[in-house]
């Protein structure tokens, strides 16, 4: 390395795209200094316009962009966008309202029964829907730019040294020095790599192709989703196909995608001797499904792809890593601002992985049912069959959605884990107006005075608002951590030491 003297960031970030951004605004909640470098010179992918480059967004993820005040600003997007949207995602044009689909086995809205989830409240952060990533990229950047975060193009990390105090990365030619480093470079992550981490898992079983063609004879494939005795394909007008072809990923990334290569293989999937005139875009992709075995090394963090990769079935990927952003960003910043609780930084990891580790099985569950296997093919229909009940189709809700997740944070209170409902107060604010900030809150329902002054002893770092929601869904008061995680709940009157207990856990003392 050169011996210059850089500036020193508080964080320096791996990574420009929806994790990395979204983990730098968090940081500058903090009033951090923080440094993006992005490999790439052009952010700009044609294929991030396309529509099976269309990612849907969890309920985890919407109610994170809601707590910080973006989810106008994509819903508003998307909207503009809405038109090619529906013309090309063949799941929008259905009479019968998709809520999501496992292995491309569609459950509905009108199946599931929301009575199951009696720690929700209405918010603008359950509608779902999907944007493409050039979009949410581009509102993302527009984001930490204005909240000052630095971001250089065409820094690709190329060394690392890690001391007790800081690091140092090496990117073009040049060195940058944080108190931290973020790696949210993606799947093939130079940080995760150069960092020793371990990243272990599962081998791909298939080559997954996302294309844009021009077909002579399009009428011989059929719309939407096709299971064939040799592979599966889902086809949307005028010409964007994806597919999958169990070659055990031999074809990922090892050779130049040809319309010759691309139009052998869409023959053999499909079962036609279908004729691609021109391929316009070409991506592919695998089931490969591995982890890091943690997402810490001292002073080096991971998150999105970096830490966990596995297939695109579902669109999981972006929400679990946008995820791991909302976790990391509030606990990093405490720990940098010098009043993070001593295993704060560990809990990220702690809480992170294991929602990792589903996402990944839950990824390997699909492919084990789209094999164009006889055994396979008898599961499908079982799962189809089990999907189609209110039951199924609200387990394969909770899970597609996350609003199933909670963090094992211990205490007995059902709400303690969870994302905290979004509780509406008299006066209209609701709790994910009251999180932009970024700071914890204490939500006391019957005003008492005791709870107003445990709360004093943290001002810096909690905001306490007493008042009375619309529904309080018989909980008196609340102690929500800066990422909307319900750290402490009380039903009756408050236990004080308790709530002081929980408050020093997770906000130092």
């Amino acid at each position: 390395m050169q011996n210059q003297s850089p500036d020193i960031y508080d964080v320096v970030i791996a990574g420009a795209g929806p994790v990395g951004l979204f983990l730098a605004c968090e940081l500058r909640l903090a009033d951090l200094s923080v440094l993006v470098l992005e490999q790439a010179q052009d952010p700009y992918s044609a294929l991030k316009q396309l529509p099976f480059g269309l990612r849907g967004l969890s309920i985890p993820t919407t109610e994170a962009f809601h707590r910080r005040g973006l989810l106008d600003e994509i819903v508003a997007a998307q909207r503009e966008r809405s038109g090619a949207i529906k013309s090309a995602a063949h799941w929008m044009q259905q009479t019968r309202r998709p809520a999501g689909h496992f292995a491309g086995i569609q459950f509905y809205q009108d199946n599931i029964d929301v009575a199951k989830w009696p720690w929700r409240l209405p918010t603008p952060a359950d509608a779902g829907f999907a944007i493409d990533m050039e979009t949410l990229e581009s509102i993302l950047t527009a984001r930490a730019c204005s909240m000052g975060v630095e971001i250089r193009h065409g820094f690709g990390v190329d060394a690392i040294i890690v001391s007790d105090e800081d690091v140092t990365v090496q990117a073009a030619g040049e060195i940058f020095r944080g108190r931290w480093l973020g790696g949210c470079d993606g799947g093939r992550s130079t940080v995760r790599k150069l960092s020793g981490f371990d990243f272990v898992g599962t081998d791909p079983e298939f080559t997954g192709y996302s294309v844009d063609v021009e077909l002579a004879d399009p009428d011989k494939l059929g719309p939407g989703r096709n299971d064939t005795p040799t592979g599966m394909y889902t086809y949307t007008q005028p010409g964007t196909i994806a597919m999958v072809d169990f070659d055990g990923g031999a074809f990922h990334r090892t050779e130049p995608i040809t319309r010759e290569h691309v139009q052998r293989v869409l023959r053999r999937v499909s079962c036609t001797d279908v004729t691609i005139t021109a391929l316009r875009l070409a991506a592919t992709w695998t089931d490969r499904a591995h982890q890091a075995t943690t997402y810490r090394k001292g002073r080096v963090f991971l998150a999105g792809d970096a830490a966990h990769i596995h297939s695109p079935l579902g669109g999981q990927g972006l929400n679990l890593g946008l995820g791991d952003a909302m976790n990391l960003g509030w606990k990093l910043a405490a720990a940098i601002r010098g009043h993070a609780p001593a295993d704060l930084l560990d809990t990220y990891s702690r809480e992170r992985h294991p929602v990792g580790a589903q996402v990944l099985d839950w990824s390997r569950a699909q492919v084990a049912i789209m094999r164009p296997t006889p055994s396979s093919r008898a599961l499908q229909v079982i799962i189809r069959d089990l999907i189609e009940t209110s039951d199924g189709a609200t387990y394969f809700a909770e899970r597609v959605r996350g609003v199933s997740l909670r963090y094992d944070l211990g205490g007995s209170h059902p709400l303690v884990g969870r994302s905290a409902p979004d509780f509406q107060l008299l006066d209209g604010t609701t709790v994910g107006a009251l999180l932009r900030a970024g700071k914890g809150l204490l939500l006391d329902f019957d005003a008492r005075a005791p709870l107003r002054a445990l709360a004093s002893g943290w001002a810096d770092r909690i905001d306490y608002v007493a008042d009375e929601p619309r529904d309080r869904l018989g909980v008196s008061a609340l102690l929500l951590r800066p990422d909307g995680c319900v750290g402490w709940a009380s039903d009756g009157v408050p236990d004080q030491g308790e709530a002081a207990q929980a408050a020093s856990r997770w906000f130092g003392g």
